[in-house]
């Protein structure tokens, strides 16, 4: 089972245990992305657009290398991913501080579209657990979107 979720989230290489190719970081970051759009039910344009703006400022992407790597984590979200390989990846990749901005990335997103759905909510507290943030830290980091988007 482990293997082919391997295939399903990174091809048919693989994966070498504490190895993170900067690929596979973006794929991760991409899955968790457009799961946190797809969390309310539909992924709208404001949404996808702030997915493709995010990735290509954080990963320094072209605009249709983002777009590409988009449509690989959405062909990817029909399977629905689990949310643990994702996280550990980044968990294991980032430091302390781009795990935060990982999650304010995600707040950006949930608020993209202007309202919260309680999935969206719910989601993000897994997040936070999974990647070993505080809930201090991604309490701040959502506040700071909210200002950003002029929701406080």
């Amino acid at each position: 089972m482990l293997d082919s979720l391997r295939k399903i989230l990174f091809g048919d290489g693989a994966i070498t245990e504490g190895a993170h190719p900067r690929d596979e970081i973006q794929f991760a970051a991409a899955l968790l992305l457009t799961e946190a759009a797809l969390m309310d039910g539909a992924v709208d344009e404001a949404e996808r657009h702030r997915i493709r703006e995010l990735l290509e400022t954080r990963f320094a992407l072209s605009p249709s290398d983002a777009e590409l790597l988009m449509r690989d984590a959405a062909a990817a979200q029909p399977d629905r991913i689990e949310l643990y390989g994702p996280s550990r990846i980044l968990k294991d990749a980032f430091t302390y501080d781009q795990r935060v901005e990982l999650l304010e990335m995600l707040w950006d997103v949930v608020y993209a579209d202007g309202v919260v759905h309680d999935y969206e909510s719910n989601l993000m507290r897994r997040l936070s657990g999974l990647l070993y943030v505080d809930d201090k830290d991604s309490g701040a980091a959502r506040k700071r979107v909210m200002e950003r988007r002029g929701l406080s």
